[in-house]
């Protein structure tokens, strides 16, 4: 019943024409504030969901490390128990230490990454080469697989180059004869490729074999640095994560892919937040026209309202057609706003029509992904801002006595 009357009133034409602008402009001003809105929150999750994907081809679903100092062991038992959980696709045991290449006079310092032969299981690192084949060799004959921004510093071609980098890596020993140099181990090796991802691990990574790095820094056979685990799609990595704790012990640190990267995800979400407060503003202010368009209808219908409390309606039937009418304002205006956002969207992720202007990104253009959390979001949103804003129009018709005026 409520909103039969508000919707007479919606559609009615008034005495005074302002009524019908403000009460279409209000529509208006809320269909554009959630048309930003969900386009904004697209956008982003496009970009949060490429950086991740971004940061997915480097680091695995769970890591195993040392919950104090550098080095864990593993013995083969462990391995293969740990191997045979449900679940697990893959396991890869890897060294990583920071290391000096040296090529001629350029040097520069870097993170040294020894993998074994199953680091293509856990990692989507191989299937992004740039130049030449991930090839990390043996450890007698080792290859390197340079980060594009390393292979840019080091001034080489990767799959062109025919001599080796010398690469400086601290024993594990420490000082002999309390020479400094004693405690560096020097040896050369090949370019087989190079990688590109994102900057971050561009500018930062080499991947060679394990074997070498074991070598170099004198690390017994069942020392590494840590142990990445790839689950299977649709696993929990969470509840893995758990029954992989109960298997180790407190011995060993376990981490899921957030675990490792816990101030990106922090900070995106953080952000996300941030943008869907400052486009909340937006709706805000269109709630000014909800209470002006309301106050002014209120004034159009005093006759109305008067017939109406004549025929035994209370104030609680006055309060809520009012408050129908508003949230009908926000109803209209939402309605519209999502579905050109969700059209625009949609061109969008199908054409590419929105440009990134500048050539240093991966992509081209704006990347988007509708989320369905996101549209409930910003209609429960607008539909609180509206309830809110007509709430004080519709108290006041409640409120105030009229009466039917006798010619």
């Amino acid at each position: 019943m409520y909103f039969t009357f508000a919707w007479r009133y919606f559609k009615a034409k008034k005495s005074t024409n302002a009524i019908n602008i403000i009460a279409w402009v209000t529509t208006g001003v809320i269909a554009f504030s959630t048309l930003c809105q969900v386009l904004v929150l697209n956008v982003f999750n496009g970009f949060e969901s490429l950086v991740k994907s971004l940061y997915a081809n480097f680091y695995s679903d769970i890591k195993v490390v040392a919950p104090v100092g550098k080095t864990i062991f593993l013995t083969n038992e462990q391995l293969s128990q740990i191997a045979a959980m449900q679940g697990v696709t893959g396991i890869s045991r890897n060294i990583e230490e920071k290391a000096l290449l040296q090529n001629d006079a350029q040097q520069t310092v870097v993170y040294l990454k020894g993998v074994d032969s199953n680091y293509f299981r856990v990692s989507g690192l191989p299937s992004k080469m740039y130049r030449g084949n991930f090839d990390v060799g043996n450890t007698s004959h080792p290859l390197l697989v340079l980060g594009v921004g390393i292979e840019s510093a080091m001034n080489v071609s990767a799959d062109q180059n025919i001599y080796p980098l010398t690469v400086f890596l601290p024993k594990k020993t420490g000082f002999e004869g309390g020479n400094p140099l004693s405690s560096l181990s020097e040896g050369n090796a090949y370019l087989s490729g190079s990688f590109a991802i994102q900057q971050e691990f561009d500018n930062k990574y080499v991947i060679t074999n394990i074997g070498f790095m074991r070598q170099q820094m004198n690390y017994r056979d069942d020392e590494y640095t840590s142990l990445e685990v790839q689950l299977a799609k649709g696993m929990n990595a969470e509840t893995f994560a758990r029954a992989l704790r109960q298997v180790l012990g407190d011995k060993y640190k376990v981490q899921t892919k957030y675990e490792q990267n816990t101030s990106l995800y922090q900070s995106m979400r953080m952000e996300k937040w941030f943008i869907y407060a400052v486009l909340t503003l937006i709706l805000i202010i269109a709630a000014f026209n909800i209470i002006g368009a309301l106050t002014m209808l209120v004034l159009e219908k005093k006759k109305d309202i008067s017939v109406l409390l004549a025929m035994g309606a209370d104030k609680h039937i006055i309060r809520k057609i009012f408050l129908s009418e508003g949230l009908l304002l926000a109803a209209g205006g939402a309605v519209i706003g999502i579905i050109l956002a969700t059209l625009i969207s949609m061109l969008q992720m199908k054409y590419h029509f929105i440009k990134l202007y500048g050539s240093s990104f991966l992509i081209d253009y704006f990347p988007v992904k509708m989320e369905a959390s996101d549209l409930l979001l910003v209609t429960v949103t607008a539909f609180i801002i509206a309830f809110v804003a007509s709430w004080f129009p519709a108290q006041k018709a409640a409120s105030q006595h009229f009466d039917l005026k006798t010619t």
